[in-house]
Formats: C-alpha cells, sequence, structure tokens
C-alpha cells in the first residue's frame, strides 16, 4: 500500500454532503461511461432548474419527462422510487448517518437500482465512513490484482485476506487502489 500511497499522493477524498444527489449520481451511473452519465447529469440538472435535484423535485416528474433528459426509462423508475422513499420517509437520509454501516446498507437497498455497492459508496463518499472494504468493485480488485502482482482478479477470500491489513481505513485504501488505476493510465504503467 505504501507503494500506491507514493505514486498516487495526497489523499482528496471529502464526503459529498448532497445525500440525495449522490445516490441519483450513482443510479444515473450504474454500467454506462463517465462521460455518458455526466451529461445526462447536466440534463437533468438543466430539466430541474433552479429547484436542484431534491426528492420533492425529482418527484413531479414522469418517467417519460425524465427520459427527456437521458435518463433510461429503468433507471428513471429507480430514481422515482428512490424519491418516493425518501418523500415518505421510508428512508431518512437527515439521519441515516446515525446507522451502522450495516443498517445503512439496509435501509438503502430497500430502493429499487440501489444494491450493496452503492451503499457501500455512499457509506465511502456521502458519510465518509473510514472502514468500508467494497470486494466486489471491479476498480479495487483490478488494483488488488495489479499491485500485489496476481495473475488474476483475486476472489473474496484473497482481497478480504489482503485488505484484513487496511483495516480499521479500508475506505482511504480502497481510493487509493481506485486512483492508482488512474495513475497507471497517465503514467502508461499498469
Amino acid at each position: 500500500m505504501k507503494r500506491i500511497i507514493d505514486s498516487v499522493g495526497p489523499c482528496t477524498l471529502r464526503p459529498n454532503p448532497d445525500r440525495f444527489r449522490m445516490l441519483v449520481n450513482s443510479i444515473i451511473s450504474q454500467q454506462i461511461s463517465t462521460g455518458a452519465a455526466r451529461a445526462i447529469r447536466k440534463r437533468l440538472d438543466e430539466l430541474v432548474g433552479d429547484e436542484g435535484v431534491t426528492a420533492a423535485s425529482l418527484s413531479r416528474y414522469s418517467p417519460e419527462q425524465l427520459r427527456t433528459a437521458g435518463v433510461s426509462p429503468q433507471k428513471a423508475r429507480y430514481v422515482l422510487d428512490l424519491a418516493i422513499k425518501v418523500n415518505n420517509a421510508d428512508i431518512d437520509l437527515q439521519n441515516i448517518g446515525r446507522y451502522s454501516d450495516d443498517k445503512v446498507i439496509e435501509q438503502l437497498t430497500i430502493v429499487k437500482g440501489i444494491g450493496k455497492w452503492t451503499a457501500q459508496m455512499f457509506l465511502i463518499f456521502s458519510l465518509g465512513r473510514p472502514d468500508v472494504f467494497p470486494h466486489d468493485d471491479l476498480g479495487v480488485r483490478s488494483a488488488i490484482r495489479d499491485q500485489y502482482g496476481l495473475d488474476e482478479l483475486p476472489d473474496l477470500a484473497t482481497s478480504t485476506a489482503i485488505a484484513s491489513k487496511w483495516r480499521p481505513h479500508a475506505s482511504l485504501a480502497s481510493w487509493y487502489c481506485w486512483r492508482s488505476a488512474d495513475v497507471g493510465k497517465t503514467t502508461g504503467n499498469r
């Protein structure tokens, strides 16, 4: 891990305080390129205008209207399910930071389109939880393979054994794993 930290440099990880927006962005970004997700987020911002992307503002739109911003029909249903659950207080984003990691995951995964991985990203990038290890994340597994000299992507047991040394800072170590891939791209190293 020291080699990764040295190559990446100082950590710039800062929690995103806009919890609802972070979840919407996560849903929109699923299984599409970063550029496509950015374009859709921009068009969504234009659609909702000055009110911003909130549970209240999105609830006023139909899936078809969200589609005009480039949100796929399936993701529009997911985003609207999130908005409904937040508006109905099935999910209390204001107080969710008081819950344990497992309880946060349990709460968020009641939303269609939010699975364990998205909930773990929320724990890291919105709540700033220090010890989340997203072992299913392809970027983290790829970095472990590359940085630890493995021939193939590590399975759960291997990645968990390696990450056990990162505790209680697994979130930070995961962030460094993601950034190490960016450094490899810019330097031509793998």
